[in-house]
């Protein structure tokens, strides 16, 4: 399923049900995973639908950017000219793995929210990574896919040993 294509939320349904019922689901299960983010497919549902939020996590304890709470109904991503910057990503649908991935930290970013209004912004820095992770769920992407060099890809516990290996031998 997270290989599928996402179908669009008719903006006569962002207010149904359904849709609030499948938006408290993903940010229950986005809170209780401590994830930056969650894409609606994740959860198993076909839906171009995203939310995001983060403060501080233990899951990720180097981040010390916060991300306001959104949710974005059918987000259209264009990646602006600017700097790429590579960032060691992890998802809850890769369980503890991650791989480095290199992205554009400035995107325009085109949504309705949950009350159907519609937002045109420009997204930078860490927020723009984040976004581009998650939209990427909706046209059956995975980081995984996105990978700078294969090698850089591995489980948590081993990653996370070579670092402690590199830092001692620096140190």
């Amino acid at each position: 399923m997270l290989r599928k294509k996402s179908e669009p939320v008719p903006v006569n349904e962002i207010r149904s049900a359904e849709i609030k019922k499948l938006l408290k689901d993903m940010f229950e299960t986005m809170e209780v995973a401590e994830g930056l983010g969650l894409a609606a497919p994740q959860i198993g549902v076909l839906k171009r639908v995203v939310v995001v939020g983060f403060h501080r996590s233990s899951r990720y304890p180097d981040v010390k950017e916060t991300i306001e709470r959104r949710i974005l109904i059918n987000p259209e991503i264009e990646i602006l000219k600017g700097p790429v910057e590579g960032f060691w990503e992890g998802c809850l649908s890769v369980p503890d793995m991650r791989g480095y991935v290199e992205r554009s930290r400035n995107i325009r970013l085109k949504w309705h929210d949950e009350k159907e209004e519609f937002h045109d912004e420009i997204i930078e820095g860490f927020d723009a990574v984040v976004y581009q992770h998650e939209c990427d769920h909706l046209d059956g992407v995975l980081y995984v896919d996105r990978l700078k060099d294969p090698r850089l890809f591995g489980y948590n516990d081993e990653l996370d040993m070579i670092e402690e290996t590199r830092t001692r031998v620096a140190v």
